[in-house]
């Protein structure tokens, strides 16, 4: 039986997610918190990825490059993040000597060669702004998506649901390449809330029925989708964050609105102007 949704370990150390089991066949995610003064060090092998410093700071080596001193949000709630790019086959060195513990997610897609050199993400390289409207509001950043900030498959951000509301929504797909309608895409979605109590709710479906599920979103949460429509919601008094990214055979997106929910985006379009002419 395929598991799409569970815990991530929190103890010190590297946390790896079983993402096979969940019949994934692109993408990866690991969890590193560090203390002061520890160090880790690795192969990104036949992965490229985003090293998303999540709260703390740290420094990084890849290969010859070096960006020291990064980070300094306190956690996922306060403030953009920085963020590092690592090609496939390339050493790499996180450390905190002398600076402070650390928590870094690891976003990760199987690659098997890239041209692109490691680079760092600063947060004032990171757009933010608010998708849906009224409810169905929600805030994000956008660390990597497009040519600005390259790679081979992976596209990635952060997304926050306020108190009440939905996000992802209305739900949509992307599981097959249908250009220029659908483009297939794996996704991974990491969760964390803003109070240890916190929750908030996740509907998983498919077309089929063959995944119909609700998972109970908690802090440090992982939700796998290969495939299938997904949508969450953040319980009243608390926010949920989740660090999104996607990978496939195309880095471009395009997904499918689940077509008995479509009009959502109708009204969305006539609330949105109703508001901009209420404020002329």
């Amino acid at each position: 039986m395929k598991k799409y949704f569970m815990n991530v370990p929190s103890e010190n150390g590297i946390n790896v997610i079983d993402t096979e089991g969940a019949g994934m066949e692109h993408l990866g995610f690991k969890k590193l918190v560090l203390a002061k003064g520890d160090k880790y060090s690795d192969n990104s092998e036949g992965w490229e990825m985003f090293l998303v410093i999540l709260g703390g700071k740290c420094d990084i080596k890849v290969g010859d490059e070096e960006f020291k001193n990064i980070g300094g949000r306190k956690n996922v709630f306060s403030g953009k993040p920085y963020s590092v790019y690592v090609p496939p086959k390339h050493d790499f060195e996180i450390s905190t000597e002398d600076i402070g513990g650390v928590e870094i997610a690891f976003a990760m897609a199987k690659v098997n060669e890239s041209d692109i050199e490691p680079y760092l993400i600063t947060p004032d390289e990171v757009p933010d702004g608010k998708w849906g409207i009224s409810n169905y509001s929600r805030k994000f950043h956008l660390i990597a998506i497009d040519d600005r900030h390259p790679a081979v498959k992976l596209m990635i951000g952060e997304t926050f649901t306020p108190s009440g509301n939905w996000s992802t929504y209305p739900p949509h797909k992307h599981e097959k390449d249908d250009l220029p309608r659908e483009v297939f895409l794996e996704e991974i979605y990491y969760y964390r809330v803003d109070h240890p109590d916190g929750w908030g709710v996740a509907r998983h479906y498919t077309d089929d029925g063959d995944i119909n599920e609700l998972y109970l979103i908690k802090d440090d949460t992982i939700h796998l989708i290969p495939k299938g429509y997904h949508t969450v919601v953040a319980a009243p008094g608390f926010t949920v964050y989740y660090l999104w990214f996607l990978g496939g055979n195309h880095r471009l997106q395009a997904p499918v609105v689940d077509k008995t929910m479509a009009f959502v985006d109708l009204a969305t379009k006539m609330i949105k102007n109703i508001e901009d002419n209420l404020s002329i």
